[in-house]
């Protein structure tokens, strides 16, 4: 029997205005008498052929976790990604990333406006099993995430209460831990894993589910130095080589920095939009948005008021490193 709880776990959490154990069941019920048709391969060639280029797509978004409230957490967002990007989206505390987040995998719904993933309407409920399949989420806290008390079983979880059969659910288990590097902790306990290894067990599990696209809402913010790289090594491998559309919400510039597109939000609105030279290039406007920039363009900035030449749209170390190369030799 699938589990009502273990579905409204898998495929997110109550929320206001969200889906919750409603869905769950809706979902139950529908899985109990279509069954399920496992993906072996993922998204087949053909059907890729036939998707559009954009995956996410919102429309004159607004939502308010109040509606007797004035204010908007998201206040006419329009935006798209496309098919195979890696979009980080930056802002301050409050400024609606992960609220924006939560609407591209249908666990919050539009007050006004659309969401679409891959033309789907998230505010359609028979879509919400196809919706959820596509978008895959991974969120701040691990341990927010992790249910079993054994690694293996913990990835295997979504696809055992959706009734994979046994031998696709292992291959599925086993390519996704070794993906994500943690095949060798298959049998160990998650709490003894170390907050980045944790992380990647919460990926695998999603990834296990074959999503076409990946949503990070602020993935490596409990993680030390080591644990955010080795998370964002999986992340990118993930988006190079599996083709899998990444969005991260974050506050590290130098993981924005390796994206193909940056947006920028604040107070409920998408206020910078574009590759990360040239928003990061914008050095005074985003420090008025209360946000840092990548350390590279901070000294790049220091030494042009050092009168030192530096060429303009540094943004990381390595560039930043040559440019000083030019000038010494």
């Amino acid at each position: 029997m699938v589990s009502v709880l273990a579905l409204s776990v898998t495929f997110g959490a109550t929320s206001p205005k969200g889906r919750g154990l409603y869905e769950a069941r809706k979902l139950q019920q529908r899985i109990l008498k279509n069954g399920v048709q496992p993906l072996s391969e993922g998204r087949t060639t053909r059907k890729r052929k036939q998707m559009s280029e954009t995956i996410l797509t919102a429309e004159n978004l607004k939502f308010r976790y109040d509606s007797e409230q004035p204010g908007y957490a998201l206040n006419g967002v329009s935006m798209q990604v496309k098919r195979g990007e890696f979009v980080a989206v930056l802002g301050a505390n409050g400024c609606g990333k992960s609220t924006l987040a939560k609407h591209f995998n249908a666990i919050l719904l539009p007050e006004e406006g659309k969401v679409y993933v891959e033309g789907m309407d998230t505010a359609d409920d028979d879509k919400l099993y196809d919706i959820r399949q596509t978008v895959g989420m991974v969120f701040q806290s691990p341990d927010n995430q992790i249910v079993a008390t054994v690694v293996e079983e913990d990835v295997a979880f979504a696809l055992e209460n959706l009734g994979v059969p046994p031998e696709e659910m292992r291959r599925r288990v086993d390519d996704a831990m070794k993906m994500a590097g943690i095949y060798e902790f298959r049998e160990r306990a998650p709490h003894n894993l170390s907050g980045g290894q944790k992380q990647r067990v919460a990926i695998a599990g999603v990834v296990a589910m074959r999503p076409d696209c990946l949503i990070l809402d602020e993935a490596t913010a409990m993680l030390d130095p080591r644990g955010r790289e080795q998370v964002m090594q999986t992340i990118h491998h993930l988006n190079k080589d599996l083709g899998i559309t990444v969005v991260s919400i974050t506050h590290y510039m130098e993981e924005a920095a390796q994206a193909d597109r940056v947006l920028v939000m604040s107070q409920g609105s998408v206020v910078m939009e574009g590759t990360p030279k040239e928003v990061f290039s914008q050095t005074e406007k985003v420090r008025s948005l209360r946000l840092d920039v990548p350390q590279a363009a901070e000294l790049r900035d220091e030494l042009v008021k050092a009168g030192i030449p530096m060429p303009e749209g540094i943004i990381d170390t390595g560039e930043c490193a040559q440019a000083l190369y030019e000038l010494l030799k």
